[in-house]
Protein backbone atom coordinates (compact mmCIF):
# COMPACT_ATOMS: atom_id res chain seq x y z
CA UNK A 1 0.00 0.00 0.00
CA UNK A 2 1.27 3.46 -0.93
CA UNK A 3 2.22 5.51 2.12
CA UNK A 4 0.53 8.91 2.36
CA UNK A 5 2.96 11.86 2.68
CA UNK A 6 3.17 12.83 6.35
CA UNK A 7 2.05 16.42 5.66
CA UNK A 8 -1.23 15.16 4.21
CA UNK A 9 -2.24 13.26 7.31
CA UNK A 10 -3.27 16.64 8.73
CA UNK A 11 -5.23 17.73 5.62
CA UNK A 12 -8.97 17.49 6.21
CA UNK A 13 -12.03 18.12 4.08
CA UNK A 14 -14.58 20.42 5.73
CA UNK A 15 -17.53 22.64 4.94
CA UNK A 16 -16.78 25.97 6.69
CA UNK A 17 -19.45 27.99 8.48
CA UNK A 18 -18.56 31.51 7.34
CA UNK A 19 -21.19 33.85 5.87
CA UNK A 20 -20.57 36.70 3.44
CA UNK A 21 -21.64 39.11 6.17
CA UNK A 22 -18.78 37.81 8.33
CA UNK A 23 -16.39 39.47 5.88
CA UNK A 24 -16.27 43.26 6.23
CA UNK A 25 -16.32 45.30 3.02
CA UNK A 26 -14.70 43.93 -0.17
CA UNK A 27 -18.07 43.97 -1.95
CA UNK A 28 -16.49 43.97 -5.42
CA UNK A 29 -14.28 40.96 -4.57
CA UNK A 30 -17.26 39.11 -3.07
CA UNK A 31 -19.29 39.69 -6.23
CA UNK A 32 -16.50 38.36 -8.47
CA UNK A 33 -16.17 35.25 -6.28
CA UNK A 34 -19.93 34.70 -6.45
CA UNK A 35 -19.90 34.97 -10.25
CA UNK A 36 -16.80 32.81 -10.82
CA UNK A 37 -17.31 30.11 -8.18
CA UNK A 38 -20.86 30.14 -6.78
CA UNK A 39 -22.73 30.67 -10.06
CA UNK A 40 -21.03 27.85 -12.04
CA UNK A 41 -22.04 25.45 -9.26
CA UNK A 42 -25.60 26.82 -9.00
CA UNK A 43 -26.29 27.41 -12.69
CA UNK A 44 -24.14 24.92 -14.67
CA UNK A 45 -26.67 24.80 -17.52
CA UNK A 46 -26.22 28.55 -18.12
CA UNK A 47 -22.46 28.12 -18.48
CA UNK A 48 -23.01 25.20 -20.86
CA UNK A 49 -25.42 27.27 -22.93
CA UNK A 50 -22.94 30.16 -23.01
CA UNK A 51 -20.22 27.70 -24.11
CA UNK A 52 -17.90 29.01 -21.43
CA UNK A 53 -15.94 27.32 -18.68
CA UNK A 54 -15.57 28.78 -15.19
CA UNK A 55 -12.03 29.65 -14.08
CA UNK A 56 -9.81 26.87 -12.74
CA UNK A 57 -8.05 29.13 -10.31
CA UNK A 58 -8.30 32.46 -8.49
CA UNK A 59 -5.39 34.15 -6.75
CA UNK A 60 -6.10 36.49 -3.84
CA UNK A 61 -3.24 38.80 -2.91
CA UNK A 62 -2.80 41.60 -0.43
CA UNK A 63 -1.26 42.47 2.95
CA UNK A 64 -1.28 39.92 5.80
CA UNK A 65 -4.56 39.85 7.72
CA UNK A 66 -6.64 41.39 4.92
CA UNK A 67 -9.17 38.52 4.84
CA UNK A 68 -7.91 36.30 2.02
CA UNK A 69 -8.45 32.98 3.82
CA UNK A 70 -11.75 34.17 5.32
CA UNK A 71 -13.06 34.99 1.83
CA UNK A 72 -12.13 31.52 0.56
CA UNK A 73 -13.98 29.95 3.50
CA UNK A 74 -17.01 32.20 2.92
CA UNK A 75 -17.37 31.22 -0.73
CA UNK A 76 -17.06 27.51 0.14
CA UNK A 77 -19.63 27.91 2.91
CA UNK A 78 -22.09 29.85 0.77
CA UNK A 79 -21.80 27.29 -2.05
CA UNK A 80 -22.16 24.42 0.43
CA UNK A 81 -19.15 22.66 -1.12
CA UNK A 82 -16.22 20.85 0.45
CA UNK A 83 -13.18 22.86 1.44
CA UNK A 84 -9.57 21.69 1.67
CA UNK A 85 -7.02 24.14 3.04
CA UNK A 86 -3.27 23.60 2.76
CA UNK A 87 -0.50 25.95 3.84
CA UNK A 88 2.23 26.07 1.19
CA UNK A 89 5.13 25.20 3.53
CA UNK A 90 3.15 22.19 4.81
CA UNK A 91 3.83 20.29 1.57
CA UNK A 92 7.54 21.03 1.38
CA UNK A 93 9.84 18.17 2.33
CA UNK A 94 13.60 17.66 2.43
CA UNK A 95 13.13 14.19 0.93
CA UNK A 96 13.43 13.92 -2.86
CA UNK A 97 10.07 13.52 -4.56
CA UNK A 98 8.04 13.93 -1.36
CA UNK A 99 6.94 17.53 -2.08
CA UNK A 100 5.74 16.69 -5.62
CA UNK A 101 3.94 13.65 -4.24
CA UNK A 102 2.24 15.89 -1.68
CA UNK A 103 0.98 18.20 -4.45
CA UNK A 104 -0.36 15.22 -6.44
CA UNK A 105 -2.14 13.79 -3.40
CA UNK A 106 -3.78 17.10 -2.44
CA UNK A 107 -5.24 17.48 -5.93
CA UNK A 108 -6.33 13.83 -5.81
CA UNK A 109 -8.16 14.46 -2.51
CA UNK A 110 -9.84 17.54 -4.00
CA UNK A 111 -11.08 15.56 -7.02
CA UNK A 112 -12.45 12.86 -4.73
CA UNK A 113 -14.22 15.53 -2.63
CA UNK A 114 -15.69 17.33 -5.68
CA UNK A 115 -17.43 19.77 -5.70
CA UNK A 116 -14.58 21.28 -3.75
CA UNK A 117 -12.61 24.46 -3.19
CA UNK A 118 -8.90 23.75 -2.76
CA UNK A 119 -7.09 26.56 -0.95
CA UNK A 120 -3.32 26.96 -1.04
CA UNK A 121 -2.41 29.48 1.66
CA UNK A 122 1.00 31.19 1.35
CA UNK A 123 1.25 29.76 -2.16
CA UNK A 124 4.46 31.67 -2.91
CA UNK A 125 6.37 29.30 -0.61
CA UNK A 126 5.16 26.27 -2.57
CA UNK A 127 5.48 27.59 -6.14
CA UNK A 128 8.14 30.34 -5.99
CA UNK A 129 9.45 32.17 -9.01
CA UNK A 130 11.84 29.74 -10.71
CA UNK A 131 14.01 32.61 -11.92
CA UNK A 132 15.17 32.96 -8.33
CA UNK A 133 18.18 30.71 -7.75
CA UNK A 134 17.37 27.37 -6.14
CA UNK A 135 20.33 25.03 -5.90
CA UNK A 136 18.28 22.04 -4.75
CA UNK A 137 15.94 22.21 -7.72
CA UNK A 138 13.02 21.32 -5.41
CA UNK A 139 10.98 24.37 -6.42
CA UNK A 140 11.52 23.57 -10.13
CA UNK A 141 9.99 20.13 -9.64
CA UNK A 142 7.16 21.31 -7.38
CA UNK A 143 6.16 24.13 -9.75
CA UNK A 144 6.26 21.64 -12.64
CA UNK A 145 4.01 19.24 -10.74
CA UNK A 146 1.60 22.04 -9.79
CA UNK A 147 1.37 23.18 -13.42
CA UNK A 148 0.67 19.65 -14.64
CA UNK A 149 -2.17 19.33 -12.08
CA UNK A 150 -3.66 22.68 -13.15
CA UNK A 151 -3.30 21.96 -16.87
CA UNK A 152 -4.64 18.54 -16.12
CA UNK A 153 -4.28 15.27 -17.88
CA UNK A 154 -7.02 14.53 -15.36
CA UNK A 155 -9.67 17.25 -15.53
CA UNK A 156 -10.30 19.38 -12.45
CA UNK A 157 -14.06 18.95 -12.75
CA UNK A 158 -15.90 20.58 -9.86
CA UNK A 159 -12.64 21.74 -8.26
CA UNK A 160 -11.72 25.42 -7.97
CA UNK A 161 -8.20 26.26 -6.82
CA UNK A 162 -7.74 29.40 -4.72
CA UNK A 163 -4.26 30.65 -3.88
CA UNK A 164 -3.43 33.35 -1.36
CA UNK A 165 -0.23 35.33 -1.08
CA UNK A 166 1.16 38.47 0.52
CA UNK A 167 3.82 38.65 -2.22
CA UNK A 168 2.51 38.28 -5.76
CA UNK A 169 5.99 39.05 -7.12
CA UNK A 170 7.34 35.83 -5.56
CA UNK A 171 4.83 33.52 -7.28
CA UNK A 172 6.11 31.75 -10.42
CA UNK A 173 4.79 33.75 -13.42
CA UNK A 174 3.79 30.57 -15.28
CA UNK A 175 0.95 30.14 -12.78
CA UNK A 176 -0.42 33.60 -13.50
CA UNK A 177 -1.21 32.84 -17.14
CA UNK A 178 -4.76 32.34 -18.43
CA UNK A 179 -6.07 28.83 -17.91
CA UNK A 180 -4.37 28.52 -14.53
CA UNK A 181 -5.04 31.38 -12.13
CA UNK A 182 -7.46 33.25 -14.41
CA UNK A 183 -8.36 35.94 -11.88
CA UNK A 184 -5.85 37.90 -9.79
CA UNK A 185 -7.81 39.76 -7.12
CA UNK A 186 -6.11 42.34 -4.92
CA UNK A 187 -7.40 42.86 -1.39
CA UNK A 188 -6.44 46.38 -0.31
CA UNK A 189 -6.08 47.63 3.24
CA UNK A 190 -9.58 48.49 4.49
CA UNK A 191 -10.80 52.07 4.24
CA UNK A 192 -12.61 53.81 7.11
CA UNK A 193 -16.08 52.56 6.15
CA UNK A 194 -14.81 48.98 5.83
CA UNK A 195 -12.99 49.20 9.17
CA UNK A 196 -16.28 50.26 10.79
CA UNK A 197 -17.98 47.22 9.24
CA UNK A 198 -15.22 44.96 10.57
CA UNK A 199 -15.65 46.45 14.06
CA UNK A 200 -19.41 45.76 13.82
CA UNK A 201 -18.74 42.13 12.89
CA UNK A 202 -16.31 41.52 15.74
CA UNK A 203 -18.34 43.37 18.42
CA UNK A 204 -21.62 41.70 17.43
CA UNK A 205 -23.44 40.57 20.59
CA UNK A 206 -20.83 42.02 22.96
CA UNK A 207 -22.04 44.13 25.92
CA UNK A 208 -20.68 47.48 24.76
CA UNK A 209 -21.04 50.60 26.88
CA UNK A 210 -22.84 53.58 25.38
CA UNK A 211 -19.57 55.49 25.01
CA UNK A 212 -18.20 52.99 22.45
CA UNK A 213 -18.35 54.71 19.07
CA UNK A 214 -17.47 52.32 16.24
CA UNK A 215 -17.19 55.19 13.74
CA UNK A 216 -14.59 56.80 15.95
CA UNK A 217 -12.72 53.50 16.39
CA UNK A 218 -12.63 53.14 12.61
CA UNK A 219 -11.11 56.63 12.30
CA UNK A 220 -8.45 55.85 14.89
CA UNK A 221 -7.33 52.61 13.27
CA UNK A 222 -6.14 53.87 9.88
CA UNK A 223 -3.62 51.47 8.33
CA UNK A 224 -4.84 48.43 10.27
CA UNK A 225 -6.21 45.32 8.55
CA UNK A 226 -9.05 42.99 9.51
CA UNK A 227 -6.95 40.69 11.70
CA UNK A 228 -5.66 43.71 13.68
CA UNK A 229 -9.22 44.87 14.35
CA UNK A 230 -10.28 41.34 15.29
CA UNK A 231 -7.41 41.26 17.82
CA UNK A 232 -8.52 44.60 19.31
CA UNK A 233 -12.08 43.27 19.68
CA UNK A 234 -10.77 40.20 21.52
CA UNK A 235 -8.41 42.06 23.85
CA UNK A 236 -10.75 44.89 24.90
CA UNK A 237 -13.18 42.37 26.52
CA UNK A 238 -10.22 40.76 28.32
CA UNK A 239 -9.39 44.11 29.92
CA UNK A 240 -13.06 44.56 30.86
CA UNK A 241 -13.13 41.09 32.45
CA UNK A 242 -9.93 41.79 34.39
CA UNK A 243 -11.42 45.03 35.74
CA UNK A 244 -14.75 43.38 36.59
CA UNK A 245 -13.10 40.48 38.44
CA UNK A 246 -10.94 42.91 40.44
CA UNK A 247 -13.88 45.07 41.50
CA UNK A 248 -16.75 42.65 42.03
CA UNK A 249 -17.86 39.08 42.52
CA UNK A 250 -16.84 37.25 39.32
CA UNK A 251 -19.33 34.45 39.95
CA UNK A 252 -22.30 36.81 39.77
CA UNK A 253 -24.47 35.77 36.83
CA UNK A 254 -26.45 38.05 34.54
CA UNK A 255 -24.70 41.08 36.01
CA UNK A 256 -25.92 44.03 33.97
CA UNK A 257 -23.09 46.21 35.20
CA UNK A 258 -20.51 44.38 33.06
CA UNK A 259 -19.71 46.51 30.02
CA UNK A 260 -16.85 46.90 27.57
CA UNK A 261 -16.10 50.62 27.46
CA UNK A 262 -14.38 53.02 25.08
CA UNK A 263 -11.50 53.16 27.57
CA UNK A 264 -10.93 49.41 27.21
CA UNK A 265 -10.65 49.83 23.43
CA UNK A 266 -8.38 52.86 23.88
CA UNK A 267 -6.04 50.95 26.20
CA UNK A 268 -5.97 47.97 23.84
CA UNK A 269 -5.03 50.12 20.85
CA UNK A 270 -2.38 51.92 22.89
CA UNK A 271 -0.75 48.70 24.09
CA UNK A 272 -0.91 46.93 20.73
CA UNK A 273 -0.38 43.18 21.06
CA UNK A 274 0.52 43.40 24.75
CA UNK A 275 -2.07 43.26 27.52
CA UNK A 276 -0.76 45.41 30.36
Amino acid sequence: KEVEPSALREVFTEVPNVKWEDVGGLENIKQILKETIEWPLKYPELFEKAKTKPPKGILLYGPPGSGKTLLAKAVASQCGVNFISVKGPQLLSKYIGESEKGVREVFKKARQASPCILLFDEIESLVPNRNIEDSSGVSQRVVGQFLSEMDGLEELKGVVVIGTTNRLDLVDPALLRAGRFDFLLELPKPDEKTREEIFKIHTRGKPLAKDVDLKNLAKETEGLVGSDIEAICKKAPMLAIREFVALSNPSAKDDKTFKITAEHFKMTMKNGRKIK
